[in-house]
């Protein structure tokens, strides 16, 4: 039995530890509640002299590339650890070892690529592991067995492109894998097996061209699945077989078709999203006993006789179908609920046209019979995969009903003329990494139904005009990490219902006047990480519908504000990592009145005029200011409605001229980490904390009249289609 004596030597025992009481320099140490924040000090290692006693230490937004073996050996009762934003590359063997009772474990926004094995030795007690915003390319077998406790995993915003199978064994008590925004395209039939506690499964935003039932089929207990932002065309019979599931989220991807009996092995069903897709008609859905919502917003559904099995449907369960028409016309813009079943008629006398646009059912696999040697043929998916196996010419022999074409990584240099033929229903060709340096007048002939081609890291450097000729409907278009270093005149006008085009990682250094004619119905361009300097007034004058555009990662010293002329519908701009030290008055008043999403981090940028937000303000979402030279900020009074802003690591000058914008943070109901530089008596406080009552009766000066005046396009503003929030790793809402 332990004495007080020997209490009082225990504790006394732990105080003269030479780690205990000494609070790292730089740091700031609470020994009540037994916490230690570190913030962005551009510390180069975890602090050596943290107190042992520590439960949560907070050391984001350094530079600490490597975390060692035993790092936190010293201070094992942590049950809180915070390292996002800190440039890690590297988790060395046993880095977390000795950590037993930690729960929260944030790795968010670093550099790391791979996890390995080892990683997280150690942490058998973890709850939380979030690992969004790296660049995670591949997880190795056995990397999460020892965490039998965690309930969420995040390793959203990564680069995963495959799952393998048992890739998440040992998570027996996972709730919720998040797998959001990263590039998935293959999931292995085993990938999900052995979580019989996940209720929540995120695969929203990824590359996924079918679903991968075998692996879904693994999830006898998720009740919510989000799949949006999928290039998906079709789902078949029986495609989800989940008995637990009662949300499933299919919006914003290119469906054409459902089967009437898609979900019937998932009874549990209350809400299906097809929100914003390319559906035509609906089935009445079989199997669905619990169905109380089917949300078919944004789709351009034909309320005529074709859909009256469904709306009767509809009628009789009592289902919620959030249902507009789009055709005939004089049902045009009205709810299917408002309408009688009998009303949805079709005429006799109906024009071949409109029978076209009646979609098929979809194809039986009876034509699926022929198969290229080193091919791999699915018929049940209508699917073809060549990838890797060595071609040196493009094969022959596909069958005619295959929707999707695997053919990346092998070695063709060129696609000839005609190159495939008789695959009138191809809907998404592969491919990347094939060495493709020529693409030939027509060599996609004939391929009428395709949507997606995907072309990157290959050498392409120039676009023959005639190359797209043949593929009308071809919607997705991604040409990114070739070697292109500008955009030949009229490339795409054979692609008139382009919508998103990446031209990311090449070399272009200007866009010249009219680059995207032809491309007039485009919505999302992507330029990142070129050699952009100069962009011309008229080089986006032809895609008024334009909705996203990224610039960022270029060598842009100014906004191009001429270029925004012509866009009265772009929602989100990114000028992330451009060298610009000045933003004038003005800036964005050409995109004003539709801007919601603003990325003005890291640039460098040492000043931003009275009048650079002049028209901004409600419609605005979010504000990125982070890691630039700022020492004042003009006024922000008009941003009511921001969900997240970032400015972060400016060095903020705390006088009298930064009043405002220490009143406006203070109305926020938003975390703001914005800290004082200036004056050395306040120095790293939180600007919304200093005390300005010095600067009573101190006036904010007023913006001055425009220096350059914009010209702004009036056109009304008609959102077709939602903007997916790109927001990665930032600050959300609440304190």
């Amino acid at each position: 039995m332990l004495t007080f004596a020997n209490l009082v030597l225990f504790y006394l025992t732990l105080a003269g530890t030479g780690r205990s009481e000494r609070c790292p320099q730089f740091c700031i140490c609470d020994n009540i509640k037994h916490s230690v924040t570190c913030v962005n000090k551009n510390l180069t290692r975890v602090p050596v002299t943290i107190p042992q006693l520590t439960n949560k230490l907070d050391i984001h937004g350094n530079n600490i590339k490597v975390i060692p073996g035993s790092a936190f050996l010293p201070i094992p009762y942590l049950t809180h650890l915070n390292m996002q934003k800190c440039n890690i590359e590297t988790i060395e063997e046993g880095a977390f070892r000795g950590l037993g009772r930690l729960v929260y474990l944030n790795l968010g926004s670093n550099n790391i690529a791979f996890i390995y094995q080892e990683s997280f030795d150690g942490l058998s007690f973890l709850q939380q592991l979030v690992l969004e915003n790296n660049h995670i390319e591949e997880i190795k077998p056995g990397a999460f067995s020892q965490l039998g406790f965690l309930n969420l995993l995040n390793l959203g915003n990564n680069f995963l492109v495959y799952l393998p199978d048992m890739i998440f064994q040992g998570l027996h008590q996972i709730k919720w894998i998040n797998l959001s925004n990263n590039t998935l395209n293959i999931v292995a039939d085993q990938a999900f097996a052995g979580l019989p506690t996940l209720k929540r499964l995120s695969l929203d935003h990824n590359e996924l061209q079918y679903l991968p039932n075998e692996a879904l089929s693994k999830l006898s207990g998720v009740t919510r699945l989000d799949l949006g932002w999928n290039p998906l065309t079709f789902i078949g019979e029986e495609a989800v077989q989940m008995d637990s599931l009662k949300q499933v989220f299919l919006n914003d991807m290119a469906l054409q078709d459902v089967s009437h009996n898609a979900f019937e092995k998932s009874p549990s069903l209350t809400l299906i999203d097809f929100q914003n897709n390319q559906l035509k008609m609906m089935q009445p859905m079989t199997g669905l006993k619990q169905i109380k919502k089917v949300n078919l917003k944004g789709n351009p559904i034909h309320c005529n006789c074709y859909m009256r099995p469904f709306k009767e449907w509809v009628d009789k369960s009592t289902i919620q179908a959030n249902t507009v028409c789009s055709s005939p016309i004089s049902f045009r813009g009205e709810h299917l609920e408002s309408l009688r079943a009998i009303d949805l008629k079709c005429d006799s006398n109906i024009s071949e046209v409109e029978e076209e646009q009646v979609p098929a059912p979809i194809t039986s696999t009876e034509e699926f019979t022929s198969c290229p040697q080193n091919c791999v043929c699915r018929p049940d998916l209508l699917h073809v995969s060549c990838e890797n196996k060595g071609h040196r010419k493009i094969p022959k022999g596909f069958p005619a009903n295959t929707r999707l074409l695997d053919l990346q990584r092998n070695e063709f240099h060129t696609v000839p003329k005609n190159s495939f033929p008789d695959l009138k229903n191809l809907v998404s060709l592969h491919l990347q990494n094939c060495h493709i340096a020529e693409l030939q007048s027509r060599a996609f002939l004939g391929m009428k139904k395709m949507i997606y081609l995907y072309l990157s890291n290959n050498k392409l450097s120039t676009i023959n005009t005639a190359a797209f000729e043949g593929i009308p409907q071809l919607t997705y278009l991604y040409l990114d990490h070739n070697q292109f270093t500008k955009i030949p005149k009229g490339a795409f006008k054979f692609l008139p219902n382009l919508f998103a085009l990446h031209l990311q990682y090449n070399s272009i250094s200007f866009l010249s006047d009219d680059m995207m004619t032809g491309a007039e119905k485009l919505r999302w361009l992507c330029l990142t990480g070129n050699n952009i300097n100069y962009v011309s007034p008229m080089a986006l004058h032809a895609t008024e519908e334009l909705e996203k555009l990224h610039l960022d990662e270029n060598v842009l010293s100014e906004v191009p504000t001429s270029a925004l002329l012509n866009l009265p519908m772009l929602g989100e701009l990114k000028l992330s990592k451009n060298p610009i030290k000045y933003i004038g008055n003005g800036a964005f008043l050409p995109v004003a009145s539709s801007l919601q999403h603003l990325y003005l981090d890291n640039l460098g940028l040492e000043k931003i005029s009275a009048g650079a937000f002049a028209g901004l303000g409600p419609g605005m979402r979010s504000l990125y200011l982070e890691n630039n030279k700022l020492p004042n900020l003009p006024s922000m009074n008009n941003f009511t409605n921001l969900e997240v802003i970032d400015l972060g690591d400016n060095p903020f000058v705390c006088n009298c001229q930064l009043l405002p914008l220490h009143r406006w943070i203070e109305k926020l109901n938003l975390k703001v980490d914005a800290t004082c530089e200036l004056p050395a008596n306040v120095h790293g406080q939180r600007v919304k904390d200093i005390s300005f009552k010095t600067c009573l009766g101190w006036k904010e000066e007023k913006p001055k009249s425009t220096e350059h005046k914009v010209k702004t396009n009036k056109k009304p503003i008609k959102r077709s289609q939602k903007i997916p929030n790109t927001s990665k790793g930032m600050i959300n809402k609440s304190r």
